[in-house]
């Protein structure tokens, strides 16, 4: 059987065109993933992993959405291997059925590691440039309305209130708020109780 594998790190991206290629490939099952690749416990991925028999041909449209890192590529294929999988990452053209797409598994693998690091080392450097210069701040903060937050943090205190409705009054996430009534209970020398 023909399994495909789709990923796309975010639910805002369409895997439209990965889809229509493991269709054109005549793929019989495919599973289709919106998250992070950064490892590889995803759940979609590790489903596909324990379907898979012997005989199987696992499918991807590219390396990157099956693994972002060679140790990870690597353990992956490898585990195929041990159930007589087949794998084929399609813009690459690797085939593991054959020597020479082994040997390009792992040289593209490098390579995909290598631009990865690449890429978040000049960015480092970037920030520390633009740091040195006056010119990074790091994220903007979140603005609240400071007497809202005060007005509901004493409610709170009070037993009137829960934090689930003060965070959804603020319009912040779950860390945000909290972060929030730690620096506020700092600045103000309170207490810290059980939330």
């Amino acid at each position: 059987m023909k399994v495909g594998y789709v990923r796309v790190s975010t639910t805002e991206q369409n895997t439209a065109r990965q889809e229509s290629l493991m269709e054109s490939l005549g793929v019989e099952k495919i599973y289709i993933e919106k998250i992070s690749g950064k490892s590889k416990d995803r759940p979609k991925l590790q489903e596909m992993m324990t379907f898979v028999r012997e005989g199987d041909t696992v499918i991807v449209e590219s390396i990157s959405r099956f693994a972002r890192n060679v140790r990870d590529l690597l353990d992956l294929v490898e585990q195929l291997k041990e159930k007589k999988v087949d794998f084929v990452s399609k813009k690459e053209n690797i085939d593991t059925t054959t020597p020479a797409g082994k040997l390009m598994l792992t040289v593209f693998g490098a390579l995909a590691e290598f631009e990865r690091e690449s890429l978040l080392q000049r960015q480092r450097e970037g920030i520390e440039i633009a740091k040195a210069e006056g010119k990074y701040k790091g994220r903007k903060p979140i603005e609240i309305d400071e007497k809202l937050f005060e007005e509901l943090y004493r409610q709170w205190k009070n037993g009137e209130t829960q934090p689930k409705y003060m965070i959804k009054k603020l319009g912040i996430s779950r860390n945000t708020f909290y972060r929030r009534v730690k620096a506020y209970e700092e600045k103000h020398g309170i207490i810290k109780s059980e939330k």
